[in-house]
């Protein structure tokens, strides 16, 4: 008995959220999506019952990433339902799952099942160190010593809860992908950066340097800030550059416009229906062709790495140096440091007062970065392309069941796989190479409300894409035609 037939009578019976019977209109779509949305910042503002206090936030510049709230009822964001998808990802690309999601309904829906039993796993192995190992979470004391159990019970109840929130946001996200508008991930991921971006421009406390950028100007201008220096003196530049926000402003308009540029950028190959005469269109292949999502499970990765780390150094009474060296809760030292992202400027110029590290140790560690994204980038793209169906093989059976042909070549499918592989594999590769390298970039030179790079650029790609999907829904919602052209149609 293989493990399909084994796991199938679990899997197969997983709770889901039910799918639409028929088309949903437009309107009752942008409902639902409103509806998550309002109830995802709800529950980001829900502190967990029984907690002293939230500690150090261990995800630390990953937390507007992984679209979570430290200290909340979504204290594990979406981490968990990503690491998923990256065991998912790598099983499948390695062909070990034999499963045939493309044509068997029931190996479709052991994938699903299989995809929310991991989510569960990875809920109770992320949860359960942040909560019972080190003070990421401490316990209230005054709530133990009325709590059956005591300190472990207060723990148990902790855990319950973040436990609640992370499945509770795997349905939030199937909710939004079956009856609402785009992802719920990435719905997610856009409000937890937008929120950053828009306490990086507003945020009124704590001084130049600390506050948003408008603030920061207006008591510049108002003649609030003392000891400015020279504005044409190399310290007086470097002061806009850096404490009044400049370089962030610079470095976040200029990653839009390459992000808006790159979708926009794309290899058109010409198409025509094979019976209906002069019905004619076009397959898109973009430059970012695996879209910017494949960089959440690079991310990700780093993520549990530096979350690894951080473990081992709350449990091991004396942790080798070679490994990591901690201050005040950040790797500063060791192996853990060369493989820590770059956050911002600060955490590279030497030449100030931002790192304690050797200029070495900095570039080492900056050629680390760059590596694990560009390659990181270029290999779940390929993934990414490969398990979502927009692969060369997916693409020309798509083309061919919609009884497109391409002008010029015969109405074969194998014909029109070898058209797509002359331009998909080289697109994703690079699209996926090139984003991870301006998400190390928009690091480096810093962003407003010291969004990282990679947060950025999901959140520009995703509200594009977002925008583009609303653009079709209105259009299929006035051209009732065009939904059953595009797979739409009631069923």
């Amino acid at each position: 008995m293989g493990w399909k037939e084994a796991a199938a009578p679990v899997l197969t019976r997983m709770p889901a959220v039910q799918r639409p019977e028929g088309h949903v209109p437009f309107r009752r779509k942008m409902y639902w999506t409103g509806g998550i949305l309002v109830l995802y910042f709800f529950l980001t503002n829900v502190p967990l019952f029984g907690i002293e206090t939230a500690g150090n936030d261990f995800f630390g510049q990953f937390r507007s990433l992984l679209a979570g709230g430290q200290g909340t009822v979504l204290q594990l964001g979406i981490g968990p339902i990503v690491t998923a998808s990256i065991v998912l990802q790598l099983l499948g690309g390695a062909n070990l799952l034999g499963l045939d999601t493309d044509n068997d309904p029931r190996d479709q829906a052991i994938y699903q099942g299989l995809q929310k039993f991991l989510v569960v796993v990875m809920v109770v192995l992320t949860g359960a160190p942040m909560v019972f190992l080190g003070n990421f979470l401490q316990p209230s004391q005054q709530l133990a010593q009325s709590m059956p159990g005591g300190v472990l019970g207060v723990q148990f109840l902790v855990f319950a809860q973040i436990a609640a929130g992370g499945i509770l946001l795997l349905f939030m996200d199937e909710v939004i992908s079956k009856w609402g508008v785009g992802s719920g991930i990435g719905l997610f991921i856009v409000a937890g950066v937008s929120q950053s971006l828009v306490g990086g421009l507003v945020f009124w406390e704590g001084g130049v340097g600390n506050q948003g950028l408008i603030p920061t100007w207006f008591d510049i201008i108002a003649g609030n800030v003392s000891n400015i220096p020279p504005l044409l003196s190399m310290d007086g530049v470097a002061f806009l550059l850096m404490q009044a926000g400049i370089l962030g402003l610079l470095t976040t308009l200029f990653i839009y416009v390459v992000v808006v540029y790159a979708e926009s950028v794309r290899v058109e190959i010409p198409l025509s229906h094979a019976r209906v005469k002069g019905a004619r269109g076009r397959f898109p292949v973009k430059l970012i062709y695996a879209s910017v999502l494949p960089m959440i499970l690079v991310r990700a990765l780093q993520a549990n790495i530096q979350f690894l780390g951080q473990i081992l150094n709350s449990s091991l009474a004396s942790m080798p140096s070679w490994l990591g060296v901690y201050a005040d809760g950040q790797v500063v030292g060791g192996l853990f440091y060369y493989l820590a992202p770059i956050y911002n400027p600060n955490a590279w110029m030497w030449w100030t007062a931002g790192t304690s590290a050797e200029p070495w140790q900095v570039l080492i560690r900056i050629a680390v970065d760059l590596t694990f994204m560009i390659v990181g980038g270029a290999i779940f793209a390929v993934f990414w392309v490969e398990t979502a169906d927009m692969g060369p093989d997916a693409t020309a059976r798509q083309i061919q069941n919609s009884g497109m042909q391409i002008p010029g070549f015969r109405k074969n499918q194998g014909v029109i796989e070898k058209v797509m592989e002359r331009y998909i594999p080289q697109v994703t590769v690079i699209g996926g190479a090139l984003v991870g390298l301006l998400a190390v970039m928009a690091n480096m030179l810093g962003t407003i409300g010291d969004v990282t790079g990679t947060g950025l650029l999901l959140t520009i790609s995703i509200t594009y894409k977002l925008y583009e999907e609303i653009a079709e829904e209105q259009m299929m919602e006035m051209h009732p035609m065009m939904r059953e052209m595009f797979g739409g149609g009631d069923d």
